[in-house]
């Protein structure tokens, strides 16, 4: 892994430690967060709750995506910048703290 890959995963890793060891609240908050990412930058195309169907008919529903691969396989890609997926899909890159909060949302809908 490059210095770079391993510092990112390492700040990824630590901000998800702390939200583990300050509880419930800041878990939720961070939940919250990736949840209002979500329905401003995904919703128009991705479904990003727990039933309805993608806005979009090829952009996977959030809620299928950890059926496909570990959605901790993500952090990389959303660090990084997304660049694949539906041919209408901005590029994204997001620091640490925004992929805590994306994947905590994410975790919510398995």
């Amino acid at each position: 892994m490059e210095q770079g890959k391993v510092f990112r995963f390492s700040i990824i890793s630590a901000t998800l430690a702390v939200m583990l060891a300050f509880g419930g609240e800041v878990f939720a908050q961070s939940t919250q967060r990736g949840a209002i990412f979500a329905r401003a930058n995904c919703a128009r195309c991705h479904s990003i709750d727990k039933y309805s169907e993608s806005p979009l008919k090829i952009a996977p529903p959030f809620r299928v995506l950890h059926l496909k691969y570990p959605v901790t396989q993500l952090q990389e890609a959303l660090a990084e910048g997304i660049v694949t997926g539906h041919q209408n899909m901005p590029e994204f890159r997001l620091d640490g703290g925004q992929i805590a909060d994306f994947l905590a949302f994410l975790k919510t809908l398995e």
